[in-house]
């Protein structure tokens, strides 16, 4: 009787999921964010996209518990902001975890969530407002 259960229960969830899935009202395209302002990223797309959290992990690491700053800083999550942020119509910059963001959008679409702004910045350090010389290289 259990495993009639068990089997009953599989298969229920399975005629449910494949109606979920099927869909075709869900947006299954990948993430849409602003383009980051910076030359080209510390790493290749590909690693990025794999390895992010891993590499801001080890930086973090490398300043807080070993107390190493400045040179090392390839991975700082502060020039991730710097360059992944995007800017309002006023030119004034948006939190990187507000909906339709880099860091949101990507995560939002992984359904994975974001700790770092619980002790991090959401925009940059200092001035709040696009630089007249900055451009988009990618517009």
């Amino acid at each position: 009787m259990k495993s009639f259960l068990t089997h009953l229960l599989l298969v229920g969830f399975l005629l449910v999921s494949g109606a979920v899935f099927a869909n075709d009202d869900i947006d299954n395209s990948l993430p849409k964010y602003p383009q980051p302002y910076g030359e080209k990223c510390v790493e290749p797309t590909d690693v990025m996209r794999r390895e992010h959290m891993n590499l801001i992990q080890h930086q973090r690491d490398e300043t807080m518990h070993k107390g190493i700053r400045g040179i090392t800083a390839k991975h700082s999550l502060k020039d991730c902001i710097d360059c992944h942020v995007g800017y309002d119509d006023k030119g004034e910059a948006v939190s990187i975890n507000d909906e339709g963001q880099f860091c949101q959008s990507c995560h939002n679409y992984a359904a994975v969530s974001i700790d770092c702004f619980s002790c991090h910045r959401t925009t940059p350090d200092g001035e709040n407002k696009m630089r007249s010389s900055m451009t988009n290289p990618h517009q």
